[in-house]
């Protein structure tokens, strides 16, 4: 089977690339969970040498997509359930403290950025395309998280998202995606009247609302 996620690239791209089509491939299913990865298979798929695909394997392992057996393998992360419940309790977290601090700072032309991104991800569900939705649910809520000027926090959101990153995938692949339109837009109108309240509350509501996902659901054995 043909992965365009993992075609060749260009050299010079190095680390970068490598790591941003591995972990593409994993959030999209085409690096199955509990799947085996070798850097020599990988670089060779991606076009490189195995230095910059095994600095990108260490860098994916510390956002918890893949693990290390000693003297042993790598391997695609499971999708355990309290992993992600975990690692998606401290991003939601996050955002609230971002939309908090941002709210008051948010400007017309972030408005106006977030509308247009939540168009976007309007768009990209009618038209089925998880992926195209992921990338506009991250640019509506890169606005916020860029006016909040918190170092700290962003680095965390970068660290902890890809984890719940296959579960927002699923979600966004099903009708149940749909509400978060509405969310946004709460969110949005909250932060056009300034509404800090209202505009955390809107945030809680859309984690909260990928949360419920886990509800019912148990770890499988590994």
């Amino acid at each position: 089977m043909s992965v365009v996620s993992l075609a060749p690239v260009g050299r010079v791209l190095l680390r970068d690339v490598a790591l941003a089509r591995i972990r593409e491939a994993i959030i999209s299913g085409d690096l199955e969970p509990g799947s085996v990865v070798k850097d020599a298979e990988l670089a060779t798929r991606l076009g490189l040498s195995v230095a910059p695909v095994r600095a990108a394997l260490a860098r994916l392992a510390d956002e918890g997509l893949v693990e290390a057996k000693p003297q042993s393998h790598t391997r695609v992360t499971p999708l355990r359930v309290r992993e992600v419940r975990d690692a998606a309790v401290v991003v939601r977290a996050m955002h609230e403290l971002a939309t908090r601090e941002a709210v008051p700072l948010t400007t017309a032309d972030d408005v106006a950025a977030m509308r247009a991104a939540n168009e976007r991800f309007a768009a990209a569900l009618a038209a089925g395309d998880a992926d195209a939705a992921l990338a506009a649910d991250d640019d509506l809520h890169a606005v916020l998280l860029a006016r909040c000027g918190n170092g700290a926090l962003t680095a965390t959101v970068a660290r902890l998202t890809p984890a719940v990153r296959r579960l927002e995938r699923q979600r966004f692949a099903t009708a149940h995606g749909r509400e978060s339109i509405v969310l946004h837009d709460r969110l949005i109108d909250a932060c056009t009247r300034s509404d800090v309240g209202a505009a955390v509350a809107a945030t809680t509501e859309i984690w909260t609302a990928l949360l419920s996902e886990l509800e019912g659901h148990s770890d499988e054995p590994d």
